[in-house]
């Protein structure tokens, strides 16, 4: 796990870290083989239950996710999101983590800022567990999707925050949805990697959902990607299979015993 932990620390300015994240054991085993960083993200909620925002997931759905991931990832460092609620104060956050290491063995778990609960992370960094941070747009503590960083009262507060979180001993930091110019600043602040997620390519490594990136989700902000159209090749692949279905082509000798 600390090996882990160092080689991505050490990424810093020398390679772009690649993460993403993964809600099951045939993604994980695919992800693997390409990333430095596999997220079992809160995102799930949205993106594989319909849930109207990421606040909505609990921790034993998450486990159970993570349960499935795990069992296929051996060179990635796996990041647990700790679902909205599960941190609220430090002896909260051990006896959740605690929980979640019980089911999961973990390297390290990821933590949303509110601007004021760094003696959380340095809590569990003290306890022995590594700590992912997250400042910007943060779901779990944020009604309404904004950019950040885009006047100077923001870059400051964002570069101190960014700080107080290395200080508290994370080993690295999600930027989301902040402006170029800030985050730019932030990671040249920091001795820590910085991974954006629409926070432009300065940060030093990038996530992105992967059902996003997929094409699957149907869900496409700005700062996505589509690297495929899963749901056009997942139709064509269905439409076959009901026309050969309705015609008696399947299943063919081939397919029975």
């Amino acid at each position: 796990m600390l090996k882990k932990i160092l080689k991505i620390k050490k990424s810093k300015s020398k390679r772009k870290l690649v993460c993403l994240t993964a809600y099951s054991k045939p993604i994980s085993k695919i992800l693997d083989k390409y990333c430095d960083i596999i997220l079992v993200g809160d995102s799930v909620a949205t993106a594989m239950y319909g849930m109207k925002n990421t606040k909505e997931i609990n921790l034993e759905t998450m486990l159970n996710h993570a349960q499935s991931v795990k069992k296929s990832v051996k060179k990635s460092l796996l990041v647990f999101d700790m679902p909205n609620g599960t941190y609220r104060n430090a002896k909260e956050a051990k006896q959740n983590v605690k929980k979640v290491l019980k089911n999961v063995r973990f390297d390290a778990v990821k933590i949303e800022s509110n601007g004021k609960n760094y003696k959380i992370v340095e809590t569990l960094v003290k306890s022995g567990i590594p700590v992912m941070g997250h400042i910007g747009y943060t779901p779990q503590f944020k009604k309404n999707f904004k950019v950040h960083g885009l006047n100077s009262k923001e870059d400051k507060r964002l570069i101190l925050e960014s700080k107080k979180i290395e200080s508290a001993g994370a080993f690295s930091i999600v930027l989301e949805c902040i402006a170029k110019k800030t985050s730019k600043k932030i990671t040249n602040s920091i001795k820590i990697p910085t991974i954006g997620i629409g926070s432009s390519s300065f940060c030093d490594g990038q996530i992105l959902v992967t059902d996003d990136l997929l094409g699957l989700s149907g869900f496409y902000p700005r700062f996505v990607k589509k690297y495929a159209n899963l749901q056009k090749i997942i139709k064509t692949a269905i439409k076959k299979f009901k026309k050969d279905v309705r015609n008696e082509k399947f299943p063919s000798n081939s397919n029975t015993f």
